[in-house]
């Protein structure tokens, strides 16, 4: 692979825009060389032996992550005669830290190229040097509240081991020391000594010993280490005093949860540490997933820097490659010497987190530690390809059978066909919804990947934990060969003239598909993805609960997607009524006939946009913009125009068919307006691609006009009952329902796409590429924030 394709697909795709152009010095690079190919004289000619000599190997450039220097003075030394540059530091007022690249023959042929060459260069690596460098800064910052966490953290939990500690005068030790490690010498400590004295002398005399500490505690010995830590403080000064710190202390209480959000709206949400051990339980949970966070994003500055040296080392031998020159080496060494090269925060900051984490959150165990701050990548296995094929070839397999059996049996004219389709169609169309949506949505996986959407991100998975799109389409082959097997075994049209009735048992097997469903989605045993399911349970949760949680991308994307199955919903109460009310050994239902029955087919079509409804409210209350007070007109306009149309549906009369076509109508253009403009960004008329965006990920423009247009075309497909297309003459009319049904939910998943690309540039554009994790605690006083 060439190192372009490879810098690209090693970058953190938020921070594109950070890096150094690769791309684009490469362009001035070939301009350079088609200009000396062009104007070949015996003075410039490359020989045939090569100008170039490799004197230095690839990593010598790279003598900065081994050497640092102190800082920067002045210009390279200059070794050679055939000095090609200089490089120098800005040193005027406001232009600190740039740099800029003096050429020293510009008078040469075709030097005018080489010098604008040497100015992009010189924007690229202040670019990147003024990026790293607040980066770099602002996780100083972070690392210090951390350290200020850990203070009360380890307080807290010497409170909550010992209540009777805390009330003598001493103080915590910082976050990357643990009270069992304090040397006796550190007990009798000078009176003038500083804090942070104390804390450095004893982590350099802890680290030493902390690689060997690799032997893990079990939770039954944990009380006791924590009370063996509580007593070793104790008797030497360190852990007693913690009311100087817990006093000042408060646990940051956010609606999150339905209790703490209704504590919050009546005004009784309590802040006050209760020292107890739930509190403290929950308290280590988020400063765990604070560092697991901040440690991923040291990681990738670290990738960061490396990432880019490479490149300017790249890109500097292919210009000395091409203008047969020797500038690599002065400008390489400024690279080194410059703070790109020569900082080394991130490094032992690195050194630092793992060093805390192993020691307060694994119990001293290395290997346990380090496994939950690097969790290893998820590999592909052969096996999950070869039971999608094999699912996927049962599934073919069975679908020639059903085509082969209705053929032969001439069921399309069987008297029988009416009874099959109002009765045992509406039940197996619900799993040919699902299985349409989890085909889409591998299908949307595959994009996301191939254009490089961050959506593990964007959706808050745990690392390594996502679905690949094969692994969601073996899911939804095994469904469909357990889906189809059920098919073949109902196919049979005709009664049994001595019972006139079916074959219980036969009869049952939808039902028994659904119950076999729903024990995988809420088995507990660590079986076929059991953190996506729980994902997927806890966002089904959320929506449930709306508006009483914190709604999150993960949570009103998956109501987004609930909306687009209400005939899934419709069937799942059609089970409730055909099981429940109906004779299913005569395949018989009275459901329409009831009165309850119709006004929970309306109930059931609005609950997806109800709860997008209240989703929008509390975002509006959260975050107080008006936008989600719009997004929530929209959603009302919709469940106006189901109710309407649901109405007419049930042949309530023509005045509900006029008040379906109008409440339709406007609901149609408010949602596809707001999933072209909104949702996809797309109809920008001033930006750099006309009628789009400015940054696009697909190249071929023409597919964002089609998808819009589809978009159109598939919400009009909506309407198709009020626009008096009820029945078609080739379909039955619970057929036709599924088919607009299944147009519905081919436009959710291409809305998906654009979606989570849209969501993904305004990641990048912010620079946005970790989530936040509050912190636990916050100080009382205004001269003290944690």
């Amino acid at each position: 692979m060439k190192f372009g394709k490879e810098f690209a697909s090693q970058m953190v795709q938020e921070w594109q825009e950070a890096y150094m152009d690769y791309n684009h010095l490469k362009t001035f690079l070939k301009e350079i060389l088609h200009f000396r190919q062009r104007n070949a004289s015996p003075t410039i000619a490359v020989t045939p032996k090569g100008s170039l000599k490799r004197r230095e190997s690839l990593y010598r450039a790279f003598s900065g992550l081994t050497s640092r220097y102190n800082s920067l003075k002045g210009s390279p030394k200059k070794d050679n005669e055939d000095e090609v540059i200089l490089v120098s530091a800005m040193q005027q007022e406001g232009s600190e830290g740039c740099y800029q690249t003096m050429f020293l023959m510009p008078s040469e042929e075709g030097g005018g190229q080489e010098l604008m060459f040497f100015r992009r260069l010189d924007d690229e690596f202040n670019k990147v040097i003024k990026f790293y460098k607040a980066k770099v800064e602002q996780v100083m910052e972070e690392a210090e509240e951390l350290n200020k966490q850990m203070d009360v953290l380890i307080a807290l939990r010497i409170k909550v081991d010992n209540p009777v500690a805390g009330l003598r005068g001493a103080k915590v030790i910082s976050l990357a020391t643990s009270p069992s490690s304090i040397p006796p010498s550190i007990a009798g400590r000078k009176p003038g000594m500083s804090q942070m004295d104390v804390i450095q002398e004893v982590e350099m005399s802890n680290e030493g010993n902390l690689e060997d500490e690799t032997r893990p505690v079990n939770e039954q010995n944990r009380s006791k280490h924590r009370k063996s830590n509580t007593e070793k403080a104790n008797n030497v000064g360190f852990g007693p005093a913690l009311l100087e710190i817990l006093n000042h202390v408060k646990i940051n209480v956010t609606p999150e949860t339905p209790v703490s959000t209704l504590k919050t709206v009546l005004g009784s949400s309590r802040s006050e540490l209760s020292f107890s051990k739930e509190e403290l339980t929950k308290v280590e949970e988020q400063m765990r997933q604070a560092f697991v966070e901040f440690y991923q994003k040291l990681r990738l500055l670290k990738s960061y820097c490396f990432l880019n040296q490479l490149a300017f080392s790249k890109i500097m031998k292919k210009y000395d490659k091409i203008t047969s020159r020797n500038a690599s080496k002065a400008y390489l060494e400024m690279v080194d010497e410059s703070y790109l090269g020569s900082s080394d925060e991130v490094t032992r900051l690195i050194e630092r987190v793992e060093a805390t984490f192993i020691r307060h959150f694994a119990n001293g165990n290395r290997r346990k530690g380090m496994k939950t701050l690097r969790p290893t990548a998820k590999r592909e296995r052969h096996r999950i390809t070869f039971f999608l094929g094999f699912f996927t070839g049962c599934s073919i397999a069975l679908v020639v059978a059903i085509i082969v059996l209705t053929h032969a049996r001439d069921l399309l004219k069987s008297e029988g066909r009416g009874r099959y389709m109002e009765n045992i169609f509406p039940l197996y169309s619900l799993f040919g919804f699902i299985l349409l949506h989890m085909l889409m949505f591998s299908g949307n996986i595959y994009f996301w990947r191939r254009f490089r959407v961050n959506y593990p991100f964007i959706f808050g998975f745990k690392q390594g934990t996502d679905l690949s799109f094969r692994q969601v389409l073996l899911l939804s082959s095994s469904l469909a060969v357990l889906t189809l097997a059920g098919v073949i075994s109902n196919l049979e049209m005709e009664m049994d003239p001595r019972t006139r009735s079916f074959k219980a048992l036969t009869e049952l097997v939808p039902l028994a598909l659904v119950i076999f469903v729903l024990l995988i989605t809420f088995c507990p045993f660590n079986v076929i993805y059991r953190s996506n399911r729980f994902f997927l349970i806890q966002c089904a949760f959320h929506c449930l609960c709306a508006p009483l949680y914190k709604v999150t991308l993960p949570d009103f994307f998956f109501a987004d997607q609930l909306t687009s199955q209400v005939q899934a919903f419709r069937s799942l109460e059609f089970y409730i009524c055909y099981y429940g009310w109906g004779d299913f050994k005569r395949r018989s239902n009275k459901c329409l006939e009831s009165d309850i029955y119709k006004i929970f087919y309306i109930i059931i079509a609005v609950i997806p946009y109800w709860v997008r409804f209240l989703q929008c409210l509390r975002r509006l209350f959260d975050e107080r913009d008006v936008m989600h007070a719009l997004n929530g007109l929209k959603y009302f306009s919709t469940i106006a125009a189901v109710v309407m149309r649901t109405g007419y549906d049930l042949k309530w009369g023509v005045t509900w068919k006029i008040m379906a076509a109008a409440s339709s109508g406007v609901a149609t253009i408010a949602s596809t307006y707001w999933d072209i403009v909104i949702d996809w960004g797309l109809l920008r008329r001033n930006s750099r691609n006309p009628w789009l965006r400015d940054k696009l990920l697909v190249s071929n423009k023409s597919v964002y006009f089609v998808a819009m247009v589809l978009n159109v075309i598939l919400r009009l497909a909506w309407m198709q009952s009020v626009l008096g297309f009820r029945e078609a003459p080739f379909l039955h009319r619970t057929a036709l329902t599924a088919v607009v049904a299944s147009l519905e939910i081919i436009r959710r998943g291409i809305w998906n796409f654009f979606r989570l690309e849209n969501e993904h540039l305004n990641n990048v554009g912010k620079y946005r590429a970790f989530k936040s994790v509050p912190l636990p605690f916050s100080y009382n006083d205004e001269d003290k924030v944690v």
